[in-house]
């Protein structure tokens, strides 16, 4: 079964949530302190991290944050329940998916089940498999789904595994618009509840790092009230 590294400050939380994961099959790591994650995380990075918001001496934001500069380990926030803003904020540093305290922990192995399932790529050997997706190509935009690869003009762009479902169903078909609602189905379990705001986090965090490789990309139009576009370059 897949590892998980679950950082929390909160000792109840730790105790509790990893012994309801690892009683599913799940190995746990768990940690008080961000700033201790932090290495063991780049080190020996987990399948999917989760990380509270608010903590003492290094905060979820922050060792997202840093994580992202080296790694795209799934990344799951608790947030408080009032915490709108840390919420929005998490997601546009790279969060793959949040759920807010007090949870129940069979809704919180749901989130997880769902990200692990978006996560799982065939990097193996280069052998074309049964349940392989061929690579695109849209211009200067190329996509391996099997690989979780993304390159601009030959150059990479580390994307989330949120943020690469999220591109693919755009770049899959370019000039046509999906709904926000379409982009939830492509990115998220039929069982998970997202808000509008959070594919919009989303979209603004693919841009951004887009913008990093190339200062000129414009490849996803927004239409008001209607959703996005992919704009083949």
């Amino acid at each position: 079964m897949a590892a998980i590294a679950l950082v929390d400050d909160d000792e109840n939380i730790l105790t509790s949530v990893s012994m309801f994961l690892e009683n599913k099959g799940y190995h746990v790591r768990t940690f008080t302190d961000g700033s201790v994650a932090l290495p063991q995380l780049i080190d020996n990075p987990p399948d999917l991290a989760i990380f509270d918001i608010k903590m003492p001496r290094m905060d979820g934001l922050e060792l997202l944050r840093r994580v992202r500069q080296s790694s795209n380990i799934p990344v799951i926030f608790l947030t408080s329940k009032d915490g709108e803003f840390d919420e929005a904020l998490g997601l546009d540093l790279g969060a793959d998916d949040y759920i807010a305290k007090p949870f129940s922990h069979q809704l919180l192995a749901k989130r997880i089940k769902a990200v692990l399932r978006r996560a799982q790529t065939d990097p193996s050997d280069g052998e074309a498999g049964e349940g392989d997706q061929k690579a695109i190509q849209r211009g200067k935009l190329t996509m391996d789904p099997n690989r979780h690869a993304c390159l601009w003009e030959g150059r990479p762009v580390r994307l989330t595994v949120t943020e690469f479902l999220i591109l693919h169903a755009l770049a899959n078909r370019p000039g046509f618009v999906k709904s926000r609602d379409n982009l939830m189905d492509a990115a998220y379990d039929d069982q998970v509840y997202v808000d509008d705001r959070t594919i919009d986090s989303h979209i603004k965090r693919i841009r951004k790092k887009f913008r990093e490789v190339d200062g000129t990309f414009d490849g996803i139009e927004t239409l008001y009230g209607v959703g996005y576009r992919y704009k083949e370059a």
